[in-house]
């Protein structure tokens, strides 16, 4: 199949077809803002024939001649911001090819097998996903440049190159690879830029970034106005032309995979096997460790060089994934780079700020850290500032009457709330049949998370400020994917009383802080993961029952009445 060939496919004809309907929308648009003008022409040419006068016919020239004029007027304005405003660009790292000759060729080499054009560029994403994206646009590439067609950029996900084999990562690029040919069909292309050209026009009614539209002096409340007229419009093409967008892009899916399938197709079952192990370590790794690091601004420099270990945990602990961990013997995707520690770096700062919200670059309050440091300088550190944060709400609550509530037998529990930074301070406080001591001290947890996030929250805001316009996708939007819900008060409370219980084994039973790959900060005693601490924090947070808790603070030889060393 050659690359002019792209109706022969059922799929290519699908797609072909729906580009053309979005077209013929495109086409309607523009014929219902010409058509008062093409009405005036006839009527003033009527005039100038010696036809069509009289005083009616003058009147109805004057009206089709004031209606032609405004809706040009709009008409145009319309088109002027869809032409003008930059349409999405995913955030990436750029890849240039000095950075990664050996992965430019094995692309190359792909799209000559394929008979397709090859990708213009390479771009990473922090990502389980890859696609191509037409950057094309004036706005996205500013200076002059050819009107000819140029093929898309290719965005690969980055956890890809460094869990996937060589073999593996050319066989599951190949159906996306083979999409440049439907980019390079001038239909397809022409309904792609005017469906983005209406999204595009759709955030700037919304919100149009500065400098797309001039200061307007006395006129400038009119802005509003015209911005949703504006909005209206483009709301209006995108929905006509949304089904037939859909059904294209599916066509275009379709005739890549049906002209990838002469390619690596066996081994491409094997690397979909992949995706979706990559998919759940990926997230495990995002969620569990460099969550808590980035809320402390610390952001892992080295995220997808974890995400091998996360993975060869989870093939080992998941029966369904046994025998992936073989094929680590083969020579790994990230080979292909020349740098990849740097290349790492570079994706894991962009998943901190596309997934926490992090800055674009390292600060003081946002330096990066390494695997080998992380148990010291993140699990250690965040156990002792929630413990500070514990004693210091404690404190806050210190103004009511102590709760002294009585134990099994009737013999007082022991522990003082108004006492040190001690592990018996904070049992005592929650231990017995009260809710409201649990609950008091979950809400003033929760507050003083909130202002703690605020402050953070804001000073990204400003930094991000004063780069606005500059990286093409705004500070309004951080963090663009969130990764989990504010927590609730009751799972702060259990998160703090399980640090301050993992500060109390570290300082009085020689335990140590260690990170578990899937599951994050871990407590270590004796080099052993302690399992088993979680429901026993859940008894004495959720139902005010100490026994669990103090059974295992005994077996394992924690002092609860030593005060413990905080921030």
């Amino acid at each position: 199949m050659s690359s002019t060939g792209v109706g022969e496919s059922i799929g290519a004809q699908a797609a072909h077809a729906r580009a053309l309907a979005v077209l013929r929308i495109r086409g309607r648009a523009v014929a219902a803002a010409v058509l008062p003008a093409a009405v005036a022409v006839v009527l003033f040419a009527g005039d100038a024939t010696g036809h069509m006068r009289g005083a009616g016919w003058d009147v109805a020239r004057t009206v089709v001649l004031v209606v032609a004029v405004v809706v040009a007027l709009l008409a145009g304005a319309v088109a002027a911001v869809i032409a003008r405003a930059r349409p999405a660009l995913s955030p990436t790292v750029e890849l240039a090819e000095r950075a990664a000759p050996d992965l430019y060729r094995l692309v190359r080499e792909l799209a000559e097998r394929l008979d397709v054009p090859a990708p213009s560029a390479l771009a990473l994403t922090p990502d389980c996903d890859s696609w191509l994206e037409d950057r094309t646009h004036r706005r996205l590439s500013p200076g002059p440049r050819a009107r000819v067609p140029e093929s898309p950029v290719l965005v690969i996900g980055s956890p890809f190159l460094w869990w996937m084999r060589v073999a593996e990562l050319r066989a599951l690029l190949a159906p996306v690879v083979a999409g440049t040919v439907s980019a390079a069909q001038p239909d397809i292309a022409a309904a792609r830029r005017f469906v983005r050209g209406l999204d595009a026009a759709l955030a700037v009614a919304a919100g149009p970034p500065p400098g797309l539209i001039r200061p307007l002096g006395p006129l400038a409340p009119l802005r509003g106005l015209a911005l949703g007229f504006v909005g209206r419009v483009a709301g209006l093409l995108l929905r006509g032309c949304r089904g037939h967008a859909v059904e294209m892009e599916r066509g275009v899916a379709a005739a890549a995979s049906e002209r990838a399938q002469a390619v690596d197709y066996g081994l491409r079952i094997v690397a979909q096997e992949q995706v979706g192990l990559a998919y759940a370590g990926w997230d495990r790794l995002l969620t569990r460790v460099a969550l808590p690091a980035w809320r402390m601004g610390r952001w892992p420099s080295r995220l997808d060089a974890g995400v091998v270990s996360a993975l060869t945990e989870l093939s080992r602990r998941d029966r369904l994934a046994e025998g992936f961990t073989s094929r680590l013997g083969e020579r790994p995707a990230c080979d292909l780079l020349e740098e990849p520690g740097a290349v790492d770096e570079a994706a894991s700062l962009l998943a901190a700020r596309l997934f926490h919200g992090g800055p674009a670059a390292p600060g003081p309050d946002w330096s990066p850290i390494d695997w080998r440091a992380y148990p010291d300088e993140v699990v250690d550190r965040k156990w002792r500032t929630e413990a500070a944060r514990l004693h210091r709400v404690l404190d806050d609550l210190a103004g009511a009457p102590p709760l002294r509530p009585e134990g099994p037998g009737g013999s007082d529990v022991p522990g003082d709330t108004s006492g040190g930074p001690t592990l018996d301070r904070v049992m005592g406080h929650l231990t017995g049949c009260r809710p409201e001591a649990a609950d008091a001290l979950a809400a003033g947890l929760s507050a003083d998370v909130a202002r703690a996030e605020a402050r953070a929250e804001a000073r990204t805001e400003q930094a991000a400020a004063a780069r606005s316009g500059g990286d093409g996708w705004g500070p309004e939007a951080l963090p663009l994917f969130p990764l989990q819900p504010p927590r609730t008060g009751r799972d702060l409370l259990a998160d703090h009383v399980t640090a301050m219980v993992c500060c109390a084994a570290v300082d009085t039973a020689g335990a140590t802080p260690g990170l578990d790959w899937l599951d994050g900060p871990v407590l270590l005693l004796h080099g052993e993961r302690c399992a088993d601490l979680g429901p026993r924090v859940l008894a004495l947070t959720e139902d005010g029952d100490p026994g669990p808790l103090r059974d295992w603070l005994t077996r394992v030889g924690i002092r609860t009445e030593k005060p413990v060393r905080l921030v």
